[in-house]
């Protein structure tokens, strides 16, 4: 049996790198940090992933990618979904929160400041318009579960603000 192990074998890797996110097209699935794994097994490519959300309905949709990223470069891809250990916001790499901020998402926080920004308690989200913290939360709920929407009382743009998970 012939087996590549991590770290991620580079021409997986680049495949990989290929696949976005469903839901924030401008991140692909390496930059969330939702690749766990990915090695080859006799001639087929076992992709390990993990999901930011139990039931997230996006992750259907990751793993029909990831197969068909892989068969358009001769592969055949084995998809497998790990629930443990759990998804976190640390696992968003610093080119992947760069392109959410430029997609006009503002990036996760640290779990504490995340409590007291989604409880009104303090002015810590940036815009990722104009990068004022004079900030607002217009709602927990805002694309997609996990994200909460807030407005800029500066520049008054709605945006979008990925919500911390530990």
């Amino acid at each position: 049996m012939k087996t590549t192990s991590l770290p991620i074998a580079h021409e997986l890797l680049e495949i990989l790198e290929t696949v976005s996110d469903p839901e924030i097209p401008v991140l692909s699935i390496v930059q969330m940090g939702v690749v766990r794994s990915a090695k080859v097994i006799n001639e087929v490519v076992e992709v390990e992933i993990t999901a930011t959300y139990s039931g997230c309905p996006a992750m259907d949709v990751i793993g029909d990618d990831i197969k068909s990223a892989f068969k358009a470069k001769g592969y055949e891809a084995k998809v497998s979904l790990l629930l443990s250990p759990a998804w976190t916001t640390d696992w968003i790499t610093t080119q992947g929160r760069i392109a959410l901020e430029k997609y006009g998402i503002a990036s996760p926080l640290d779990a504490i400041a995340d409590k007291e920004a989604l409880l009104g308690n303090k002015k810590l989200v940036k815009c990722p318009q104009c990068s004022s913290l004079n900030t607002k939360l217009v709602s927990q709920f805002g694309s997609t579960a996990c994200k909460a929407f807030f407005q800029c009382e500066d520049c008054l743009e709605p945006f979008d603000y990925f919500k911390c998970l530990k």
